[in-house]
């Protein structure tokens, strides 16, 4: 590095403060470290480093504490927050009190060490003034890597209105994440308003989005006023995107260019100011390609995109979820929490669940309705999820080749191995990454492959 940068870190956890002196030292940067908020402030008294790390729960005052009084005394100087309690409330909370960035252990020391050098170059913190997102309902669940991103992206954009496309699988909680969008931005006071597209027949959906007039169409006896309009200076979730029809596309388009519309037979314009949020579990892309999705409203929506996870990418959020819905399904139906045993927790864990945390949450209401006392053993379990995963030899290349053979005769867009090759290798590699602790070098190493190429690898492959 040619010049020299200073970083402090502040842990309770004397063996982090060790290993991360370490890194950050080999790397020639120079490091103190201290175990408290207290020590550290004191200490800025007569220094300022380039960077700060702080851990969020430290005894005493904590980190979240300390970027608040750090962001008055020592707005320039940016600060990496650190924590294992990774959820979405620390977050958002991170970045509004003016963090550079958010760390969720445990992490990666060459990450760490790369982000720290790319702080000290950033001239000001990124700031947030709007008041603390303790308010965020529903919560989102989730200590899993990919649930991180939607995480941090959420936090980012804690300050803005853009458009944000949300992508992913159904039941995999997308208008979760466009409510926690909604709730943590300048327009959380204002009306949230959902419309799936494809519950809405085609012929009504223009009113339904635009609303209309009186004596528009056989059987308008009244005016009516369309989702838009309802969600004037809030926030417009429109679920299922990709089953707009190709009319309706160019109308909303005309909304979010201009930000006017015409109710259906009406003859003035209707000015709106509405963030769209929209989601969708269909590749647009290849909507676009096929002519089914106008291009140009794609890049419209597609300004940020967030990637809500399938359930068997997080696997570690298994049992957090269970615990949650079914201490939320007892309450709902007003009876006494269902407890799980190990092995059915277990078993549970195993499960691919197709239907994602939809899936999950309509097991855990159909559990504490039928199991018989207050413990689910693995005898409890519907029939299809007892047996989880078969070990069975050679069952993964069976159904493979089935999928093959049936997919060979109408081929994706992209062939057969563009879509099954980086498949394989977002599985392989996340397990590697898991079964390393999140050490890259390791990882690699278990996948054959050089550090550099999983690094490639992971950027390539959107993980």
């Amino acid at each position: 590095m040619s010049e020299q940068i200073t970083a402090w870190v502040v842990d309770d956890d004397q063996s982090l403060r060790w290993v991360l002196e370490q890194a950050l030292g080999q790397s020639g940067i120079e490091t103190r470290s201290f175990p408290d908020a207290t020590s550290v402030l004191d200490a800025l008294g007569n220094a300022t480093p380039d960077v700060l790390l702080t851990d969020v729960r430290m005894p005493g005052k904590d980190g979240l504490r300390l970027l608040e009084e750090l962001a008055v005394s020592h707005s320039t100087m940016p600060v990496i927050v650190m924590t294992a309690h990774s959820d979405l409330d620390t977050a958002v909370k991170a970045y509004r009190g003016g963090a550079f960035e958010y760390l969720p252990k445990p992490f990666d020391v060459d990450d760490a060490v790369q982000l720290v050098a790319r702080a000290a170059q950033e001239a000001t913190l990124v700031s947030a003034s709007v008041e603390d997102a303790a308010r965020l309902a529903p919560r989102l669940i989730g200590q899993a890597s990919a649930m991180q991103e939607v995480f941090r992206a959420i936090g980012r954009l804690a300050t803005s209105s853009l458009t944000v496309l949300v992508t992913g699988e159904s039941g995999t909680g997308k208008e979760l994440i466009a409510k926690a969008l909604h709730e943590n931005s300048p327009r959380a006071d204002q009306p949230f308003i959902a419309l799936n597209m494809s519950a809405i027949p085609a012929e009504l959906l223009e009113s339904e989005l635009f609303g209309h007039e009186r004596g528009a169409f056989t059987g308008a006896e009244t005016r009516r006023i369309g989702r838009f309009e309802q969600a004037n200076g809030g926030t417009l979730f429109l679920d299922e995107i990709g089953d707009m029809s190709l009319d309706l596309q160019t109308r909303l388009l005309r909304v979010l260019a201009e930000g006017e519309f015409y109710r259906v037979g009406g003859q003035a314009a209707i000015r709106v100011d509405v963030r769209v949020v929209a989601a969708t579990n269909r590749t647009l892309e290849e909507s676009v390609a096929r002519g089914e999705f106008r291009e140009d409203l794609y890049h419209r929506l597609n300004v940020i995109r967030i990637e809500s996870p399938p359930l068997r990418e997080r696997r570690e959020d298994i049992p957090r979820l269970l615990d949650h819905y079914l201490a939320s399904a007892a309450k709902e139906l007003d009876t006494e929490r269902k407890l799980l045993t190990a092995e059915a927790r277990e078993r549970l864990s195993e499960f691919d669940w197709p239907g994602n945390v939809r899936q999950l949450v309509n097991v855990c209401r159909r559990l504490t309705v039928t199991a018989p006392g207050t413990k689910i053993g693995v005898d409890d379990l519907p029939i299809e999820l007892q047996d989880a995963r078969d070990e069975t030899p050679g069952q993964w290349q069976a159904a493979l080749a089935a999928w093959a053979e049936t997919a060979a005769k109408a081929p994706p867009s992209e062939g057969l191995t563009g879509v099954v090759i980086p498949d394989c290798e977002r599985i392989l590699i996340r397990a590697a990454l898991a079964a390393a602790g999140g050490h890259r070098q390791d990882a690699a190493r278990l996948l054959g492959w050089g550090r550099n190429t999983l690094t490639r690898k992971i950027q390539s492959l959107g993980l």
